[in-house]
C-alpha cells in the first residue's frame, strides 16, 4: 500500500479506524490475526536439533565409532563408559548453547518500548508489541516510533530517521497527501517509521504497518543470510580433522604390526580402540563450551552481551576497532563548554543570554525528573539554570520554528509592558539579522570551531506590547547577546580503553557522520589521532578516491567523517582484504550491512535498532567503548586457556600413545586398559581442564599484539611442546613398568595407570602459564584448580585401594615404595616444564 499518498478518509477506512481510536476488543482481534508488533529473527533451532548439533564434531564422531567398535567385540563395558563420556559433553553443549539464546530473548524483552495510544477514547501507554494496524498513537519530543505511521496532526513534529535512511539531520513532518507514489523513504514527510526518534514537537498518527510489514521489517527479512565460523571454530575443525588422521594412521601400524608378529585379532582391535580413546580429548569440546560460556556470563555482568559463544574468542583476534563517535567515544549528552558575551552589553542585557536560552527551547521535564528533547536544547537549559539558578522561562505567545532554510528559531514572549524576541540559531544566520555586530565575534567562533565545538548564537529585542507578532520583520535589527559552544564530551574511561588498544596492537578508529573538526576534536582528546602521520577523511573525499587509493591510505586513517552506511561496508570489506580482523560497531537499520560482514559485528544495546542487534554478535548494553576492550581482553584470556588445556591434555594423551604404541615394540604386555584410558582421559584431563577455564588472564595480555587469524592452534611452540614432554612423560612410566615388569611384580599395570595419573597432576600445575613459573603466580590464585589435583590424587588413591574400584578398573593395592616412585614422576614432569620457560624466557623472546 502506499499509504503516503491516500488521503486521511482513506487512510481510516483501509485501517477500519477512526479519529477517536480502536475499541479494546476491536485491537485485540486484530492482534490475534496480525500477530505481535516485533521483528521475527530466523526461526530458532528446534531443540532437539540443537542436541543433536553437539555430535558433529570430528572426535566424537571418532570416540563413537570406538564405542561400536568395542560392542560388536563384545567388550560392553568400554561401550558403556565411551557412551557415557559422549552423552555427557552434548548435554552440557547443549545446555550453554540453551542459555545463550534465552540470554538474547531476555534482552528483546528488555529493549521492549511503550507507546503512547488512543483505546476506548483514553490515551493509554502500552507496550509497543500490542500495537495493531488502526490504532491512534501520540507522539512527542524523544519517543521512539513504534509502528509505521501515517500522519493526522502535526505539532513543528521533526523526526530522526537516521537509523533507516542514514539522514543524521531530523525531517520536518507535515500531514497532507503526496502525489508521487515511487519516492525514498526519507521524502515520504506525511510518514513515521518504526525505530525512527521523535527529535522536536508533537503529532498524532494512525498505525498502517507494524512488526515484519513495517519498512523496517523489510530490511530484516533481507539479513537472512549464511555466517561464516570464528577464528575458534576454523581452528578446532583443522585441529579435529589432523588428529583424526594420525590416530587412523598410528591404529593401523598398530594393527598391521601385530598382524605380522602373530597376534590374536580381537585383542589388537582392542589395543587399537584404547590408543583412539587414549588419542582423543574428550573433554576438549566441553572445556571450550564452558571456557566461552564463562566468559559469556563475566561480560554480561560488564555490560556486553554475546550473542554467539565463539564470538567472545573472535575479539582476541580483533586488529582493527571502527567505533561510532556518539554515545559510544562520548557521553551522547551535549553539555555546553564555554559561552562569549556580547561586550556590548549594557549590565541589564547580560543576564538576557541565560533568560534567552531558557525560554528559546521546547524541552519537557518527564515525572522523573529527567528532561527529553532535543539533546542541544538540554545542554543549553542545563547549563542556563547552573548560570542563573533563580531565572525561570517567561510565558510563550509565539513562535517561528527552527527551518533548514533559516537555520534559525524565534521564540515571542509577554514580559511586563513589553514583548520579548528571542532567536537563535548558527552564526551566520544570526548575523544577518543583527544590528552593530562585533568583529572580533567571527574569531571567537572560529577559534571554538576548531575544537570541535557546535557554535550556537543568540540575540533579542524589545517590541512594542501591541506590536503584530506574524510582522515577516520580527527577526530583523536583532542584538546579539552572545555565543554558546557545546560539545559531545568523551567518556571519562574510553581514554584508558583506547591506550589499551594500542599497547595491544589494535587500531581504534572512529567513524561518524558528525563534522570532521567536532571528530578531529574528540580523536585527539581520546589519543585516537596519536601524531601528523595520521589522517582525517570525509566521506566527501573517500568518494573522490579510487578503491585503490583507499586501499593504499586507509592503514594512516584515523577519523572518518560524514561517512555513509555504504562507504562504512566499503571500509570493512578493504581492511578484510588488507588482512585485518575487524570489529565494527553501528546502531541504524542501515548499518546491519557493515555488522554482518565484519568479523566481529557489534551492537548498541540502548540506542540500537532491533535489526542491528540481530546482525551483531556483541551488544554492549552500555554503548560503551570501553566495553569493547573488556570483551577484547576477555577473548585473548579464554583463548589463552583454551591452548593451555590444549597443551595439557595434548600432552597428556601423546604420553599415553607413546606407552601404548612402544611398549608392545620393546617386549612389554599392553600397559592399560581402555577402561583406565577413559578414567585418564575423563576425570585427570576433564575435571583440571574445566578448572583451567578460569584461570586469570596473564599480566602482559594486552600488551601483546592480536593473534593472526590463521595462525595454527599450535603455534609459538605449543605442538613440539606436545611432543617431547609427552615423550618425556611415555618414557619416563615405560622404564617404571619395565622396572616392575623385570621385578616381578603383579601391580605392574596400576603402577602405569598411577604414574600416568600424577604426571599429569604435576603438569596441570606446571601450565597455568606459558611465561611465568608457579611460584611467581601465587600457588592459590587458583583454587579450583588446585582443588582439583587433590581430588585427582584422593580419587586416584580410591581406586588403587577400594575393593570396588579394584574390580572395575582391575587395579591392585601398591606399596608405599610403588607410591613414592609414582609420586617422582609427577616432581620431575612439574619441574622439567617449568625449566623449559626459564630457557624460552632467555634464549627466545616471543
Amino acid at each position: 500500500m502506499h499509504w503516503h499518498i491516500q488521503s486521511l478518509e482513506e487512510i481510516f477506512s483501509h485501517t477500519q479506524s477512526q479519529k477517536e481510536g480502536l475499541k479494546h476488543e476491536d485491537a485485540q482481534k486484530k492482534l490475534a490475526i496480525q500477530g505481535k508488533n516485533e521483528l521475527i529473527s530466523k526461526p530458532p533451532r528446534p531443540i532437539w536439533l540443537m542436541f543433536l548439533g553437539q555430535f558433529k564434531d570430528v572426535m566424537i564422531i571418532i570416540l563413537l565409532l570406538a564405542a561400536i567398535i568395542s560392542g560388536l567385540i563384545g567388550d560392553l563395558k568400554d561401550t558403556l563408559l565411551i557412551t557415557l563420556i559422549v552423552f555427557l559433553n552434548a548435554i552440557i553443549g547443549f545446555f550453554q548453547e540453551y542459555r545463550a539464546e534465552k540470554a538474547m530473548e531476555a534482552l528483546k524483552k528488555m529493549a521492549t518500548t511503550t507507546a503512547k495510544v488512543l483505546r476506548n477514547g483514553k490515551i493509554e501507554h502500552l507496550n509497543s508489541t500490542d500495537i495493531v494496524q488502526g490504532d491512534i498513537v501520540h507522539l512527542e519530543a524523544g519517543d521512539m516510533v513504534p509502528a509505521d505511521l501515517r500522519l493526522i496532526e502535526t505539532h513543528n513534529l521533526r523526526i530522526e530517521e537516521a537509523s533507516l535512511t542514514g539522514e543524521s539531520e531530523a525531517v520536518e513532518k507535515h500531514t497532507e497527501p503526496l502525489t508521487e507514489t515511487n519516492i525514498p523513504l526519507g521524502d515520504r514527510l506525511n510518514m513515521a517509521y518504526k525505530s525512527t526518534l521523535v527529535t522536536y514537537g508533537r503529532g498524532v498518527g494512525v498505525v498502517v504497518a507494524t512488526g515484519m510489514k513495517t519498512e523496517i521489517g523489510n530490511i530484516a527479512q533481507m539479513l537472512q543470510e549464511s555466517e561464516t565460523q570464528t577464528p575458534l571454530q576454523k581452528r578446532l575443525a583443522e585441529f579435529g580433522k589432523r588428529l583424526s588422521f594420525v590416530i587412523f594412521a598410528i591404529c593401523a601400524i598398530i594393527y598391521v604390526a601385530g598382524l605380522i608378529r602373530g597376534e590374536e585379532p580381537t585383542q589388537l582391535l582392542l589395543t587399537a580402540i584404547s590408543v583412539a580413546v587414549a588419542a582423543i580429548p574428550e573433554t576438549l569440546p566441553a572445556v571450550i563450551t564452558v571456557s566461552l560460556a564463562l566468559g559469556a556470563s563475566k561480560l554480561v555482568k560488564q555490560n556486553a552481551l554475546i550473542r554467539k559463544l565463539p564470538a567472545i574468542e573472535t575479539l582476541g583476534s580483533v586488529t582493527y576497532i571502527g567505533s561510532d563517535k556518539t554515545g559510544t567515544l562520548t557521553q551522547n549528552k551535549m553539555t555546553v563548554q564555554e559561552h562569549w558575551l556580547n561586550p556590548h552589553l549594557s549590565s541589564k542585557e547580560v543576564n538576557l543570554l541565560w533568560e534567552a536560552m531558557l525560554c528559546n527551547q521546547d524541552t519537557q521535564v518527564q515525572e522523573n525528573g529527567e528532561i527529553k528533547g532535543d539533546a542541544t536544547e538540554i545542554a543549553a537549559r542545563l547549563y542556563a539554570e547552573q548560570q542563573m539558578p533563580q531565572c525561570e522561562p517567561l510565558q510563550r505567545i509565539d513562535e517561528i520554528p527552527f527551518s533548514s532554510e533559516r537555520k534559525m528559531m524565534t521564540t515571542i514572549h509577554q514580559k511586563d509592558n513589553q514583548i520579548l524576541v528571542y532567536s537563535k540559531g548558527a552564526l551566520e544566520s544570526i548575523a544577518e539579522k543583527c544590528s552593530n555586530l562585533p568583529q572580533e565575534v567571527w574569531q571567537v567562533a572560529e577559534t571554538m570551531t576548531r575544537k570541535g565545538q557546535r557554535v550556537l548564537a543568540y540575540a533579542y529585542k524589545t517590541l512594542e506590547k501591541n506590536y503584530p507578532t506574524q510582522n515577516m520583520l520580527i527577526e530583523q535589527d536583532l542584538k546579539l547577546l552572545g555565543l554558546v559552544a557545546m560539545i559531545d564530551p568523551p567518556r571519562p574511561e574510553v581514554k584508558q580503553a583506547v591506550a589499551e588498544c594500542i599497547t595491544a596492537g589494535i587500531i581504534p578508529v572512529m567513524i561518524t557522520g558528525d563534522h570532521p573538526l567536532t571528530a578531529k576534536a574528540i580523536a585527539q582528546e581520546l589519543g585516537i589521532l596519536q601524531s601528523e602521520k595520521h589522517e582525517v577523511i570525509t566521506g566527501k573525499e573517500m568518494a573522490m578516491l579510487s578503491e585503490e587509493e583507499l586501499e593504499y591510505k586507509i592503514d594512516k586513517i584515523r577519523v572518518f567523517a560524514r561517512v555513509s552506511p555504504e562507504q562504512k561496508l566499503q571500509i570493512v570489506k578493504i581492511l578484510q582484504r588488507k588482512g585485518h580482523f575487524v570489529a565494527m560497531t553501528g546502531d541504524g537499520v542501515n548499518d546491519a550491512p557493515a555488522l554482518k560482514r565484519a568479523d566481529i559485528g557489534v551492537a548498541m544495546g540502548i540506542s540500537g535498532t532491533d535489526v542491528s542487534k540481530e546482525a551483531a554478535d556483541m551488544i554492549l548494553l552500555d554503548d560503551n567503548f570501553a566495553t569493547i576492550v573488556k570483551a577484547v581482553r576477555e577473548g585473548r584470556r579464554i583463548f589463552d586457556n583454551i591452548r593451555k588445556f590444549i597443551k595439557y591434555t595434548m600432552t597428556g594423551n601423546a604420553g599415553k600413545i607413546w606407552v601404548i604404541f612402544l611398549a608392545p615394540i620393546i617386549g612389554l604386555p599392553v600397559p592399560l586398559l581402555p577402561a583406565q584410558i577413559l578414567w585418564l582421559n575423563l576425570v585427570t584431563d576433564g575435571l583440571p581442564g574445566l578448572a583451567l577455564a578460569g584461570e586469570p588472564a596473564e599480566k602482559s595480555v594486552m600488551q601483546r599484539p592480536p593473534r593472526h587469524p590463521q595462525e595454527s592452534i599450535f603455534a609459538h611452540g605449543l605442538g613440539w611442546h606436545i611432543l617431547w614432554v609427552g615423550l618425556l612423560i611415555g618414557a619416563l612410566v615405560l622404564g617404571l613398568q619395565a622396572w616392575s615388569y623385570a621385578s616381578g611384580s603383579s601391580h605392574w599395570q596400576t603402577i602405569v595407570f598411577t604414574s600416568l595419573c600424577f604426571a599429569q597432576i604435576g603438569q596441570i600445575l606446571a601450565v597455568r602459564s606459558e611465561r611465568h613459573l608457579l611460584f611467581s603466580l601465587g600457588f592459590f590464585t587458583n583454587l579450583p584448580l588446585l582443588g582439583t589435583a587433590v581430588l585427582n590424587f584422593a580419587l586416584q588413591m580410591l581406586l588403587i585401594y577400594h575393593p570396588f574400584f579394584q574390580e572395575i578398573f582391575v587395579t591392585k593395592p601398591l606399596t608405599l615404595e610403588e607410591l613414592l616412585w609414582c609420586m617422582g614422576i609427577a616432581v620431575v614432569v612439574f619441574h622439567v616444564i617449568e625449566f623449559e620457560k626459564i630457557i624460552k624466557k632467555h634464549f627466545w623472546k616471543n
